[in-house]
């Protein structure tokens, strides 16, 4: 069995997907409409954002984008937390699966972010 290639464009992809599809199951209140609103724009930030990363002009740009990702993604944590602590939906495993994948997104960034401020990055990789 081969190992399944590692490709965050697309781990980006699938999460800002799964971000819209939980945001559409969100109830029609006033609750549902604000955290909807608020986690359809950070979650699926960091997906166009890593893009922008990796056309940066320079190092310190690409670390700028980058941070840009880690920011949105802490962000969208804390929505996805509190659709489960509310809880504004009945099915909270999508929840649980983007929480998760959330924090090992930001795991990948942080740890990007400090190769990259050492030097040892090379973003055209």
């Amino acid at each position: 069995m081969e190992p399944r290639k590692y490709d965050l464009e697309d781990r980006l992809s699938e999460f800002s997907a799964a971000i819209i599809r939980v945001v559409e199951a969100l109830p029609n209140t006033r609750a549902g409409n604000h955290v909807a609103g608020q986690l359809l724009r950070c979650g699926t930030s960091p997906y166009p954002n890593h893009g922008e990363a990796q056309a940066a002009e320079s190092r310190d740009d690409f670390v700028h984008k980058l941070s840009v990702c880690l920011k949105e993604l802490r962000e969208t944590f804390r929505w996805l937390r509190l659709i489960q602590r509310v809880p504004l939906l009945r099915n909270l495993a999508p929840v649980v699966t983007l929480l998760n994948e959330a924090q090992e997104l930001i795991k990948i960034f942080s740890a990007s972010i400090r190769t990259a401020k050492k030097g040892g990055a090379d973003r055209d990789k």
